[in-house]
């Protein structure tokens, strides 16, 4: 990791925004309490848990969201300690597995080099795995037995999740850059460099979208960047947050959360933001809602939903933005980002309880406690099954039925 990088996490992590990456001791000044959870709840659905896994030691105390994907009845998964591996989605059975700690960097180089950090990924197309490290690599691997395929050394950390889009691999790194790799060689396309990245920002990076061509992405200034697939041309910006405070805190407004698209309708939101839908082609503003939040939003139906920096769940209509409901039965429990699952919003929150609460009009109407650490990445939702990764590197799949 750059020296300039390091300086930027120490200093998110020395203020009260520690709160935000995952430090859950509330004796502190300034800390809200988690709202406690009510004892006398009665779940209004069933959930049935069907399987549990774990790879690694997960996200660890890195601050990082590291979430599985879900392809072709597989779920992928990776942990910062250099643990790859596959489950069946529907058993959990180990497919296979792969360990930098055994082979080094997959077995490449220099066999006294460190493990591979993993932090961005993975992201399967096809028979590629693709996956960021914290020093600046991306791995190509085959998604059917974890064999390397090609490295590709960037400029700094990769904490989002690359994308990959005809027959390339992008990836971003926490120094503002994204780079269009060829996705059979990892041989380097093209490069965006943004003209600025702010010195303090929170931690973490939200996802890449591609969508006609066009790479979406929020920027560590609160924009909405689209850029060329074919050759990383900027196209336009617009921004999610004005950046205005007396203080570096207050001027935080990171658009760390992924991009939605619904028809031609782009969806992003921004720390100290907005919410806004903006029109793709044209990068035209169509409307924007106060709401401040760092984690992904999710869509379902006419409704928007999100979670803000106080983890309130709120929902929204899409066509003009206007509040549906909101539900503060949770606040402060420092939820992740919502995933949709039928009828139900689900998030998970400090202390690894998942919870899930009615689309229609916001009430709590189920839970579990996949363990006793935290969750910080956004649920996974593939067919009639949700999947949720804490800290520690567990992952439990979850399916609802009739109460």
């Amino acid at each position: 990791m750059k020296a300039g990088l390091m300086k930027r996490a120490l200093l998110v992590a020395a203020t009260s925004l520690v709160a935000l990456a995952g430090c859950h001791s509330f004796k502190k000044e300034n800390v809200q309490p988690p709202t406690p959870l009510a004892k006398d709840f009665k779940p209004t659905v069933q959930v049935q848990r069907l399987w549990t896994a774990r790879v690694g030691k997960g996200a660890g105390e890195t601050g990082l969201r590291l979430r599985p994907a879900v392809v072709d009845g597989v779920l992928y998964a990776a942990s910062n300690d250099g643990e790859l591996a596959a489950f069946d989605a529907s058993s959990g059975k180990t497919l296979w597995s792969k360990s930098s700690r055994t082979h080094g960097w997959f077995g490449w180089g220099d066999k006294k080099r460190k493990d591979a950090f993993y932090a961005g990924g993975p992201v399967v197309s096809g028979d590629l795995l693709v996956i960021g490290t914290l020093d600046g690599h991306v791995y190509g691997v085959n998604a059917k037995d974890g064999s390397p395929r090609w490295e590709a050394a960037l400029s700094s950390e990769v904490l989002a999740t690359p994308s990959i889009a005809n027959g390339l691999v992008v990836a971003r790194t926490g120094d503002g850059r994204l780079y269009g790799l060829d996705a059979g060689s990892g041989e380097r396309r093209w490069v965006y460099d943004q003209t600025a990245v702010p010195l303090l920002s929170l931690r973490g990076n939200g996802p890449l979208l591609i969508a006609n061509g066009v790479v979406f992405f929020g920027s560590d200034a609160g924009k909405l960047v689209a850029v060329r697939l074919d050759n990383g041309e900027k196209l336009w910006e617009q921004s999610l947050a004005n950046g205005e405070g007396r203080t570096d805190i207050e001027r935080l407004d990171d658009a760390d959360g992924s991009i939605l698209l619904d028809g031609s309708t782009l969806y992003g939101a921004a720390y100290h933001g907005n919410l806004v839908a903006i029109d793709g082609p044209s990068g035209r503003p169509l409307w924007s809602h106060p709401f401040s939040t760092f984690t992904s939003l999710a869509a379902g139906g006419n409704a928007l939903y999100g979670v803000n920096d106080e983890s309130q769940v709120w929902a929204f209509d899409k066509n003009g933005g206007a509040d549906m409901w909101k539900n503060d039965a949770l606040r402060y429990r420092w939820l992740t980002g919502p995933a949709v699952q039928g009828n139900y919003a689900v998030v998970g929150d400090m202390e690894g309880y998942v919870h899930w609460l009615q689309t229609g009009d916001g009430a709590l109407a189920a839970r579990e406690r996949l363990s006793k650490k935290a969750i910080r990445a956004q649920p996974v939702v593939a067919g009639d099954t949700v999947y949720v990764e804490d800290v520690k590197g567990r992952i439990g799949a979850y399916r609802l039925g009739a109460h």
